[in-house]
């Protein structure tokens, strides 16, 4: 199934096991404006027409990961489609607040890829 319209990667995610130092190695590397989003949570404010991202804290057994996120209509549609091509559902459908959902699966070679759906625009 080929998709006529091409979908937007809108978020990116780097999750490690110290937050607070993932955090301040950014911050200080790339000057990057990093702000509190709870507790196991960073927003990467993005600049001069960069792509916004999160930093996340891997819990338990989560190793650390970097991932995009695709931009969709229908988080269980595309996750179908993505399975009739041959990847893996990793995490199904789970809202994030009332606005938006997310979703993760790995592709053939076995990348971690999130898909995002959202009411109004990525941020």
């Amino acid at each position: 199934m080929a998709h006529t319209e091409a979908r937007p990667v809108v978020h990116w995610e780097i999750g490690g096991r110290d937050l607070t130092t993932l955090g301040a190695f950014y911050q200080q590397a790339f000057g990057w404006a990093i702000e509190d989003a709870g507790p196991h949570y960073r927003t990467v404010r993005a600049a001069d027409g960069g792509l916004g991202g999160g930093l996340m804290h891997a819990h338990d057994q989560m190793p650390p990961y970097v991932t995009i996120y695709v931009q969709v209509d229908d988080l269980s549609a595309m996750l179908r489609t993505i399975g009739e091509l041959g990847g893996t559902t990793l995490v199904p459908p789970t809202p994030i607040n009332d606005q938006a959902s997310f979703a993760l699966f790995t592709d053939p070679e076995g990348n971690v890829i999130g898909l995002l759906q959202a009411a109004g625009p990525i941020r």
